[in-house]
């Protein structure tokens, strides 16, 4: 009897968020997969065409711009979100006071608008009036690189991704702080005893330690940059020319500029596809590297064993 109440408990706890997941999640996926097949413009009648919008994102030279301007993207933004958030996780680790008020200024960007956070960049980007940026490269005797972030090919993916890095460093660097201060510190100081030095520590027994929350961070941080998307449409739209241009802000402008609601979910479908692929190979590559760990124990194990023996 406890165990049909225990399903029943389950089922009344697990329902409500199943529905609101389905209804927000899996539904708008199941329709931008069967609108990747028409050609809508938005009113009127929808027209199956097949895999022509496919084939028309694959001869786009466009869609090929947003893909690798993604990838840069990707990497600027997980870069000073993991790298930098687990940095200061580890500064943070060796505190003593005022460890909370650190905590909180660095995850005040996390809770900002996302408005605010582009007109805060725009200001420091601009040359009329002269912004932060600029101002500091005068200051300290390189003036001759002093540009229009923005408005300069060369520097616009840049300028775009770095305040999403920016952002959520402080949301990350919280998560790793969690995990590091979760350890059982009977861990590592025998470590310490034997001579270990801090850097040795961090490498060989914490970082082992937290890879699951490494796994989940990464997958977090990679999904997000895939379809990232306000802050660098708001601060260029894709511009100058698509030098900015990201997958998610080119599916947008297609569907909802355009009023191309078959190629912008043939877009979209194609982030979707890229984010469990991303995903996918994340979880392959930390499985593998486990597997190896763990034979390399039992091969040890084995030999330990091998030699007790004899």
């Amino acid at each position: 009897m406890g165990v049909i109440r225990n399903k029943k408990a389950f089922l009344a706890f697990l329902l409500p968020g199943l529905l609101f997941y389905i209804l927000a999640v899996f539904y708008p996926i199941e329709e931008s997969i069967r609108l990747s097949f028409m050609k809508w413009g938005g009113i009127g009648k929808k027209q199956f065409v097949g895999w022509e919008n496919y084939i028309t994102m694959f001869h786009d030279t466009v869609f090929y711009k947003a893909f690798f301007n993604n990838l840069i993207y990707l990497v600027i933004v997980v870069s000073m979100q993991l790298l930098i958030g687990l940095f200061f996780a580890i500064l943070l680790t060796y505190m003593t006071k005022h460890v909370t008020l650190v905590k909180t200024l660095y995850y005040v960007p996390c809770i900002i608008t996302t408005v605010a956070i582009t007109q805060l960049f725009r200001s420091m980007y601009s040359t009329e009036p002269m912004g932060l940026l600029n101002q500091i490269l005068e200051k300290v005797g390189l003036g001759g690189m002093v540009t229009s972030w923005l408005a300069n090919v060369g520097t616009v993916l840049s300028a775009v991704s770095i305040p999403e890095g920016w952002r959520f460093t402080g949301m990350y660097m919280v998560i790793f702080y969690a995990a590091l201060v979760s350890l059982d510190p009977s861990v590592y100081e025998a470590a310490k005893i034997d001579g270990a030095t801090e850097m040795q520590i961090l490498l060989k027994i914490k970082m082992p330690l937290i890879k699951d929350i490494i796994l989940l961070t990464l997958t977090m941080c990679l999904t997000g940059a895939l379809r990232g998307f306000d802050i660098p449409f708001l601060l260029t739209s894709g511009g100058p020319g698509n030098a900015s241009e990201l997958m998610s802000t080119y599916m947008y402008k297609k569907a909802f500029s355009s009023n191309q609601y078959g190629y912008g979910s043939t877009l979209a479908v194609f982030i979707i596809i890229e984010s469990i692929l991303v995903v996918y190979i994340l979880r392959r590559i930390f499985t593998s590297k486990e597997q190896k760990e763990e034979k390399r124990i039992e091969k040890e194990r084995i030999r330990r064993n091998r030699r007790g023996n004899h």
